[in-house]
């Protein structure tokens, strides 16, 4: 068994810093690698203030998985009976509409091409999970949490097993 860390991933996951040229890095300095290298991809404020209102509604779910086996992308919340799929999107890193077009001082190609990418891969991924019959909801970190909660709540409501809405449980 893989041990887990601190932050609930294996150890193995962890970046490893790397020293080396930086000219051969799309980063325009080793500060701004390090910066990026420390960006937390799980338990974001926007992320946690969403599962803590899930979980006072009585909802259980899992956290930071794939929703489905042999896909390469995790989902920020999965509620598996009811197979729905939550994305917490970072403005910035998914290309908000509101908050996410401001275009950056350094290396503005590379910024304009990896918020591109990010946004096909969610789209494939919304299509990957759709095909294999589940729902995903996606909202961004500038959202209500609570608003986003209550979306969350109603679908999953919605989509339980029959068995569950019956005997009245939780996913």
């Amino acid at each position: 068994m893989t041990r887990k860390s601190s932050a609930g991933r294996p150890s193995t996951s962890r970046r490893t810093p790397r020293t080396g040229d930086v000219a051969r890095s799309w980063a325009s300095s080793e500060a701004v690698r390090g910066r990026m290298q420390r960006q937390k991809t799980r338990d974001t404020l926007p992320e946690m203030a969403v599962r803590r209102l899930l979980h006072r509604a009585g909802l259980r779910y899992r956290v930071d998985v794939p929703p489905l086996p042999g896909l390469r992308r995790r989902a920020d919340i999965v509620f598996g009976p009811a197979r729905v799929a939550v994305f917490i999107d970072g403005c910035f890193w998914h290309g908000c509409p509101e908050h996410g077009a401001r275009t950056t001082r350094s290396n503005s190609d590379y910024w304009a091409a990896k918020v591109a990418r990010n946004r096909a891969r969610d789209n494939s991924t919304d299509d990957e999970l759709a095909a294999a019959g589940w729902r995903v909801i996606r909202a961004w970190e500038h959202e209500d949490a609570r608003s986003v909660a209550v979306r969350i709540a109603e679908v999953v409501a919605a989509r339980r097993p029959a068995r569950c809405r019956r005997l009245g449980g939780t996913d």
